[in-house]
């Protein structure tokens, strides 16, 4: 734990994190923790939803629940604009600043680990800097040349940052070969710890049912309008643009396009879901210090604010 008088980062609230694979509930817990809880906020650490109109394929919290509790790290750019993590650290902690200054709780949840970790960690994402011109580079030479020629040439040149890379994900790659270039071949700088009081909360169970769970929701999703969400937001950005690349909006615009049925869209849709929640699982399980509670077990709300009401106390 830091500590320093000078530092507006050391002037945060007490921040419980709810992390976990997708389709576990962590939305639903953080609105029952926040009812109970004085003064609590909620800031959303999941990467697709600070793009503004994106809100069916990325399950957003309803405008309902937004009106009850505060939220964070929603809405916060255009679908065709660029944010990186290092983009919603700054925001993140410019809300826990101002969560502190009203004597409140927050509440990071999401399943975004860079996200969450940028923040509850305290992960210096911002020293590394950017390189627009490289990236500019690289992304071309992926349309151009293909993820493999890029990943291979990134295990050549960097096999230290290719081994932590997920070599499926063209953004990670596009990002790596970037750093590259800006810091050579060194693994990121070590986290320097969440300077309040902290407690991490995961929400998982066995895969069938998170499975389920997905199927579920992905149903959900393309019945209540994510089709007609995505149709709007084409005629108004770019669809070239990474965040439609997003599971459900790449399918929706291939269903529109008619390269994809409904059915197909929906297979897709719940494949690649299923493939993001094992990353998701293997990427919080090695977190240390996070108390898992099993959803489909029974109700998490009980022991997840036994846990807080320890850690406020």
């Amino acid at each position: 734990m830091r500590s320093s008088a000078a530092s507006p980062e050391a002037r945060l609230p007490p921040l419980i994190v709810i992390c976990g694979p997708t389709a576990t509930g962590k939305t639903g817990l953080s609105l029952g923790l926040a009812e109970r809880l004085s003064r609590a906020e909620i800031i959303s650490a999941d990467s697709r939803q600070v793009y503004r109109g994106m809100d069916i394929g990325t399950a957003k919290v309803s405008a309902a629940d937004r009106a009850r509790i505060a939220h964070h790290g929603l809405d916060l750019v255009g679908p065709d604009e660029r944010f990186s993590a290092a983009d919603f650290r700054r925001h993140a902690l410019a809300a826990l600043a101002g969560i502190a200054s009203r004597g409140g709780t927050a509440l990071l949840v999401g399943g975004s680990g860079l996200y969450i970790r940028a923040v509850a960690r305290d992960l210096p994402l911002e020293e590394e800097g950017s390189d627009p011109a490289a990236r500019r580079h690289y992304e071309g030479r992926l349309a151009g040349e293909g993820l493999h020629v890029l990943v291979a040439e990134l295990r050549s040149r960097a096999p230290v940052t290719a081994a932590r890379v997920d070599s499926a994900n063209p953004r990670r790659v596009v990002r790596a070969l970037e750093r590259v270039e800006l810091v050579g071949d060194r693994p990121p700088s070590p986290p320097r710890g969440y300077p309040a009081a902290s407690a991490w909360i995961g929400l998982d169970t066995d895969p069938p049912t998170n499975d389920r769970w997905i199927a579920g929701r992905a149903a959900w999703q393309l019945e209540h309008g994510l089709l007609e969400e995505t149709a709007a937001l084409r005629a108004r950005h770019d669809t070239g643009a990474p965040a439609f690349s997003a599971i459900g909006y790449a399918e929706a615009l291939a269903v529109l396009d008619g390269r994809l049925s409904r059915v197909a869209a929906l297979a897709a849709m719940v494949r690649r879901t299923r493939q993001l929640a094992r990353r998701q699982r293997t990427w919080f399980r090695a977190e240390p210090g996070v108390e898992w509670l099993d959803p489909a077990a029974t109700d998490p709300l009980p022991a997840a604010l036994q846990r807080v009401r320890r850690l406020l106390a």
